[in-house]
């Protein structure tokens, strides 16, 4: 059996997924993750593919327990795996409550690479991963520290798993996106914040950054930046020293 699991699947940029790979008939099934069941139920609409909904809350350890021991049971080939599950907040590190920040912590960074791991025994070559990062991992970001800094280490994980697949023939992607306007990520993100960023100035789309991740994972480019704002951030950060970036960023929050 060759499946692909999708985690945040119920809404937004995991949904997307969803729908693309909806239309892959070499798979036998799509494993969808999400806490929110009705909505992973409501996914088979979108699927030619059959959606097996589990609901299940990644920020919990039973949750990769389970997922174990569920691939253990059914020993599928997992074809594709995409870790799209995440969290963020906007505001000043220090008027963030110790929850949300270790709850971003919790699950863009541990439940990514439990996933992972829980899959690694069951990807075949030509398999392929993709980690679901940022922008915001290329720097570290005012307003956003936290979830920047949990988006930095998810791509440096997934930059050195992507050295070591490599020659086994899985494709490891870290999917960089610069803002996403059709999904609840933004105002969940951004809450009750009045000193948030401004206008989300040429965010994306959710189904064109799916599409677009899914070409650079088949290029196992190990980096997939889907757009052009995150390419000329990534290019940018890689030459100015953080020290310039980190106030830089400060100004152009506001008209970005």
């Amino acid at each position: 059996m060759k499946i692909a699991i999708i985690t945040g699947a119920s809404s937004g940029l995991g949904r997307a997924f969803v729908r693309r790979l909806g239309r892959d008939t070499a798979l036998d099934a799509i494993w969808a993750i999400a806490r929110n069941e009705a909505n992973l139920h409501a996914l088979a609409a979108l699927s030619a593919v059959p959606v097996r909904a589990l609901p299940m809350d990644l920020t919990d350890a039973d949750a990769t327990a389970r997922l174990t021991a569920l691939l253990a049971a059914e020993k599928p080939v997992v074809d594709v795996l995409i870790c799209a599950a995440g969290f963020g907040k906007i505001a000043k590190t220090a008027e963030l409550l110790l929850a949300e920040q270790t709850n971003m912590i919790d699950l863009n960074c541990r439940a990514a690479v439990a996933v992972t791991a829980a899959c690694l025994p069951y990807v075949r070559k030509g398999s392929r991963i993709l980690e679901i990062c940022s922008t915001a991992a290329f720097q570290p970001m005012p307003r956003l520290g936290v979830y920047a800094a949990s988006k930095a280490f998810l791509q440096s994980y997934t930059k050195t798993l992507h050295h070591e697949l490599l020659c086994s023939g899985v494709h490891v992607t870290a999917v960089c996106p610069y803002w996403i306007k059709d999904t609840g990520f933004i105002p969940r993100a951004q809450g009750d914040d009045r000193h948030s960023y401004g206008r989300f100035f040429l965010a994306s789309r959710a189904d064109t950054i799916a599409r677009w991740a899914l070409v650079d994972s088949r290029l196992n480019l190990w980096v997939s930046t889907p757009g052009p704002v995150c390419a000329i951030h990534r290019l940018i950060a890689k030459f100015v020293p953080h020290f310039i970036m980190v106030p830089l960023m400060e100004l152009l929050r506001h008209v970005i």
